[in-house]
């Protein structure tokens, strides 16, 4: 077979695209893949948390783009975000905080029914919350891990907002290591999570479901 001039430039070019392709694909794939942690719901709750008769909806938290992400911020200063490098979160920060909410609820045992509401839940009460603050923060006097979540319990029903309140929990580092930094987010999450599920049931006791 004879290759003409066009044959052999087509081949070429074909070829050099290819290369190229691939090299992108094996750039992205070069290097470790990054470590990931995750965090640990509440499974204990004041002895005296009522039990309650209504289903809970709760919606991923809101949360700035900064902290939307599945990368664990790291703060040198209040007006500074930073990131650590070849770690990550097994889920994004909002949604992983989502699940542990929920697991938190269920591990009460105190209230029927509570889920996501792509599970078609019917619910009486819906947990709307805004993640404000999930970072080491690294400060003169130490490193630190601070979790802020505000909370709203909603009566979807009427569009109501019942009751509103934040939650935040501060707990010193003894280095920034993640090593020692990973264990501090869960518990500053763990003293968040408590708060907010107890605050929660308590407030949707005192207010009771709508009677249809």
């Amino acid at each position: 077979m004879t290759l003409t001039r066009r044959n052999l430039i087509g081949g070429a070019a074909a070829l050099a695209a290819g290369t190229a392709l691939s090299g992108c694909g094996l750039a992205g794939l070069a290097g470790p893949p990054p470590d990931l942690f995750v965090l640990s719901p509440k499974s204990t709750f004041p002895p005296d948390l009522p039990s309650v008769g209504w289903q809970l909806v709760v919606e991923e938290p809101t949360a700035a783009r900064g902290l939307d992400t599945d990368r664990i911020v790291i703060s040198p200063t209040d007006l500074e975000v930073k990131y650590y490098s070849g770690a990550a979160w097994a889920d994004r920060a909002p949604k992983m905080v989502q699940g542990l909410l929920i697991q938190s609820f269920e591990n009460s045992k105190k209230i029927v029914s509570v889920g996501r509401q792509q599970l078609g839940l019917k619910s009486d009460f819906v947990l709307k919350s805004e993640l404000r603050e999930f970072q080491a923060e690294i400060r003169p006097e130490g490193p630190r891990v601070r979790v802020r979540l505000n909370c709203k319990l909603v009566r979807p029903l009427e569009g109501i907002i019942l009751a509103s309140q934040t939650f935040e929990a501060i707990k010193d580092a003894p280095t920034d290591k993640l090593a020692d930094i990973i264990p501090q987010f869960d518990d500053a999450l763990g003293t968040v999570l408590k708060r907010a599920v107890t605050w929660t049931i308590q407030e949707g006791a005192r207010a009771k479901p709508l009677k249809l």
